[in-house]
């Protein structure tokens, strides 16, 4: 307890260390006297529990929290937190924790505070003390779970959130964050339960009608999820993301009724969110009639909307790539041979977004030693992180970070990775898929911690890859998707990193080139099991076949067998793509001359 703190009940205090029953008979008066007094009630809490009686101590510490929230200061503060006045807040919030450091309600928000700039670790710490000193306070104990969320750190999210609706069976936002994490963590039947269970109760919720969809479409079952998102749409016709999420299930062609909703949507005052989801649609719309201009049209102001917000900078990429040909030389890798955990079970599927990697997972997990699980985001996290914490301190420079790297750090890591996803793997099968396509940017770390690791590198041709890209909207990053110069110079980069590992690492990353596995499918296929060491099995030419659950923007395609639908789909739109043709350079020609594997 602080000097300020204790002097609102300083008789009391030495009595608590003589006596604790009879200090706490004595705040119960104090605080009968004066329900407005935090202090008193906080101290009362703690001396409950120190008693044993958990029940008496939880009421005493909300009636603390309630208390401050009354408090003219906390108002203040509340008031520019909600004005997003960051500075106002946290000036306030530092001095009223100076004077009450034990204040949960004030390091709930100093917390609140930390999230909202990213700082999610110090939230994390902040929530995890004021559960210490109120564990009673399940307002803190739901937002620590949003926080591990936030971090992708699924599986403890999970076991917060158990624990909110242990306390709290009723907490509507809790059960829908927590269907939202099983679904992150594989386990769809649950989360597709809780998510039916909250849209019968809440009819009117378009965006829990939206998330049940997304579940739905995950587990294949169409029908039901294009039904959600209509009910979803009856609520909130200008809900721009669910019309994109039905044009985003690409087998949904939509009605003069559709397209009218969506342009009359646009004139009236929508969010930039709902206008950029919107122009998506409507590209994805006007594309399926052939009307390659106003189609066109549609995916420029979306991309230009999006482009803004996210304002990528290509050169970060191309600076990553020139410091991987910099630091990850062969006298380099061949002082860290045999570093590294020598798990073989992961198999990292990479490449750009579009380019038929959710093909090849399904191909794959259709194997039966081989589990699909989905894009993993714990390689970008780890190499994030451990850059962050080398000497440049910047995040994207993981190269930097390997080469200060002792050679035992790398079985660490390798072994946390291993460690992470294994809330993933569901089914006992002695491999795992990972497909997270902008993995290639982390080819070399994957390499370095998991040597015996599989990788495979999806490619496709750069003009259908790239467009494809520029017409897709993604929930989150992929930000250089969103102008064609910059998807055309994300390509190339990738293309020269995977050119410095075939050069450096040779036969290491195997490459499928997706026109020649759809001219040869079981050629490209038995190629592909070769290099894993697996024998081939008839069922992965099956692929279609396989209900596993899909969550990317390919799930429907790869539940039909293996088609040409996506090839040539730019041409029809070839006099608008030259900035697109001028960052790919000579890799438009030169692609179909590339070897499908790399150099011996």
């Amino acid at each position: 307890m602080s000097k300020s703190e204790a002097g609102q009940v300083s008789p009391i205090v030495e009595l608590a260390r003589r006596d604790p029953a009879a200090a706490a008979t004595q705040l119960r008066i104090v605080t009968a006297r004066n329900p407005a007094d935090a202090g008193a009630h906080r101290m009362l809490g703690r001396l409950l529990r120190q008693l044993g009686r958990d029940e008496e101590a939880a009421r005493a510490e909300m009636d603390a929290v309630r208390a401050a929230a009354h408090d003219p200061r906390m108002i203040t503060i509340a008031q520019a937190l909600l004005a997003n006045d960051l500075p106002a807040a946290e000036a306030g919030l530092r001095q009223r924790l100076a004077a009450q450091p034990t204040d949960v309600a004030a390091i709930r928000m100093m917390a609140e505070l930390a999230g909202r700039i990213g700082r999610y670790k110090d939230a994390e710490s902040l929530l995890r003390r004021a559960i210490e000193l109120a564990p009673s306070f399940t307002a803190a104990r739901a937002n620590l779970a949003i926080v591990l969320y936030k971090q992708n750190r699924f599986a403890e999210a999970g076991e917060v959130l158990e624990q909110v609706l242990a306390q709290d069976p009723a907490n509507t936002s809790s059960r829908n964050l927590l269907a939202a994490t099983l679904g992150r963590i594989g386990d769809y039947d649950e989360a597709i339960a809780i998510y039916g269970e909250l849209a019968q109760s809440f009819p009117d919720h378009a965006k829990l009608w939206m998330s049940y969809g997304h579940l739905l479409k995950t587990v294949g079952r169409l029908e039901e999820s294009i039904a959600a998102y209509r009910r979803a749409l009856a609520v909130e016709p200008h809900l721009g993301e669910v019309w994109w999420s039905l044009a985003n299930l690409k087998t949904v062609t939509f009605s003069d009724a559709d397209i009218a909703a969506m342009e009359a949507a646009l004139n009236s005052e929508v969010s930039t969110e709902d206008a950029f989801h919107l122009h998506f649609a409507l590209g994805k719309a006007w594309g399926d009639r052939k009307s390659a201009a106003d189609s066109f049209r549609h995916y420029v102001a979306g991309n230009d909307l999006r482009s803004r917000e996210l304002a990528y900078d290509p050169d970060t990429t191309t600076r990553q790539v020139d410091r991987v040909i910099e630091v990850l030389t062969p006298e380099f890798l061949e002082q860290r041979l045999g570093a590294g955990d020598h798990t073989p079970d992961p198999i990292f599927i990479l490449g750009l977004p579009r380019a038929g990697s959710t093909l090849l997972e399904q191909i794959l997990s259709s194997h039966s030693a081989v589990e699909g699980t989905m894009e993993l985001p714990d390689i970008p996290a780890i190499a994030m992180r451990e850059a962050k914490a080398a000497a440049g301190g910047d995040p994207r420079d993981w190269p930097g970070a390997v080469a200060e790297m002792p050679a035992e750090r790398f079985a660490v890591l390798g072994a946390e990775f291993l460690e992470r996803t294994r809330i993933q793997r569901k089914t006992g099968k002695a491999f795992y898929i990972d497909k997270l396509p902008n993995n290639w940017s982390y080819a070399g770390l994957i390499h370095l911690i998991l040597p015996n690791a599989r990788i495979i590198d999806a490619r496709r041709n750069p003009m259908d890859c790239c467009f494809s890209n520029f017409r897709q909207h993604f929930a989150k990053g992929q930000a250089f998707t969103y102008a064609l110069d910059h998807i055309g110079r994300y390509y190339a980069d990738y293309v020269r990193a995977m050119d410095h590992y075939d050069r450096v690492l040779p036969g290491r990353i195997h490459r499928v080139i997706h026109e020649r596995l759809l001219d040869d499918p079981e050629g490209e296929v038995r190629a592909m099991l070769g290099y894993l060491g697996l024998p081939f099995e008839e069922a992965c030419l099956e692929f279609h076949r396989n209900t596993r659950a899909v969550r990317t923007a390919s799930s429907e395609q790869v539940r039909r067998p293996i088609n040409r639908d996506g090839m040539g789909q730019w041409e029809p739109y070839a006099q608008w793509l030259g900035p697109l043709r001028e960052a790919l350079g000579d890799l438009v020609t030169t692609y179909a001359d590339r070897p499908s594997d790399p150099p011996k």
